[in-house]
């Protein structure tokens, strides 16, 4: 005979499907070892993060891999792959145990929720030391700590809680939110014009001394502002890399300094710096508000991403420049 639903009689009278117990979860213990494993793909880091002994981890796995029936790593001589299985998994699990601790956060009130931001050094002085304290104020519980990096940290790792990344996006398991594409112009200091004269055409600036010349985006300048880039002299230069090392020696008058005017646009009002030309280069590249995927819905993430994009808009419409920011525009899932 073929098998009936099964059924159970209501208080009125009326029948209904029958309501079974929830399939049983795998033990936490095993879950925590499984996400530690795969997010460091190393059982001997996850033993140290959790102070468990690498045994101890391979034993945890296998109850996993007992329940699921499938192999979850591949073992290999220096560390652990993920195996297909392994990778659906591995997301899922550590998004389940981000929301476990932010519920056990909330239920005690927790007040020292830290919010690691990883970002570069212009980023960090021009628009997030100036602001940060307004978002403390609005956000007391959560503890902020800004470290400069020019590397990409490995968000999944928990290198960094978010990052604000230089790049054309996207990146595998990363959620980015535009934020602004920089585009570059030349300031220079009283103390340059003093010395050389205010360049009154891009022309003028053939000849003279630029700070960081070796950067490519000089070319890119001044071929948009029609005139054919200077050749960069034979031998050494110096090379700045971050654009307040290139600011301090402008504001030394060390040279022309290609920058974001954005950024320096109180240095242009008190006349510390001067804007000769309105002709920006446009970066190829954009700044983007990253954080894992897995952790994309964390409360602290999502206000702190919130607060970040209304300042940056907020700051290019200061500066007339709010062309640069496009809403919306964001690689990864939309929650």
């Amino acid at each position: 005979m073929p098998q009936k639903d099964k059924l159970t009689r209501s208080r009125d009278g009326r029948r209904e499907p029958a309501v079974g117990p929830p399939p049983t979860l795998p033990p936490l213990a095993a879950i925590r070892a499984f996400e530690a494993a795969a997010r460091h793909r190393s059982f001997t880091r996850a033993a140290e993060e959790l102070a468990m002994t690498q045994a101890a981890i391979s034993y945890q796995i296998r109850v996993l891999e007992d329940r699921i029936g499938a192999p979850l790593f591949v073992r290999r001589p220096r560390g652990v792959e993920l195996t297909s299985e392994g990778a659906r998994l591995a997301d899922r699990a550590g998004e389940a145990l981000d929301l476990l601790r932010e519920a056990f956060a909330e239920a005690r009130k927790s007040t020292d929720e830290t919010l690691v931001i990883s970002v570069l050094a212009s980023f960090a002085t021009q628009v997030l030391a100036p602001r940060l304290g307004a978002f403390q104020i609005a956000h007391p519980a959560v503890t902020t700590r800004v470290e400069v990096d020019t590397r990409i940290v490995d968000l999944a790792a928990g290198d960094a809680t978010v990052a604000i990344r230089v790049g054309s996006g996207p990146w595998p398991g990363t959620r980015a939110d535009f934020l602004m594409r920089p585009a570059y112009t030349p300031l220079v200091s009283p103390a340059f014009v003093a010395r050389h004269g205010l360049p009154a055409t891009p022309a003028d600036l053939v000849g003279l001394p630029l700070v960081d010349a070796a950067d490519e985006g000089w070319r890119g300048w001044f071929e948009r502002a029609g005139v054919v880039a200077p050749s960069t002299r034979p031998g050494g230069h110096v090379s700045m890399g971050m654009q307040t090392l290139v600011v301090q020696a402008a504001l030394a008058g060390q040279g022309a300094a290609l920058v974001d005017p954005v950024f320096f646009g109180g240095l242009i009002r008190r006349g510390d710096l001067i804007r000769p030309f309105a002709v920006e280069w446009p970066d190829p590249w954009s700044l983007w508000f990253c954080v894992a995927e897995r952790r994309r819905n964390a409360p602290a993430v999502r206000a702190f991403r919130d607060w970040l994009i209304a300042e940056v808009a907020a700051l290019l419409q200061e500066e007339g420049a709010g062309d640069r920011q496009i809403p919306g525009r964001i690689h990864g899932r939309i929650p």
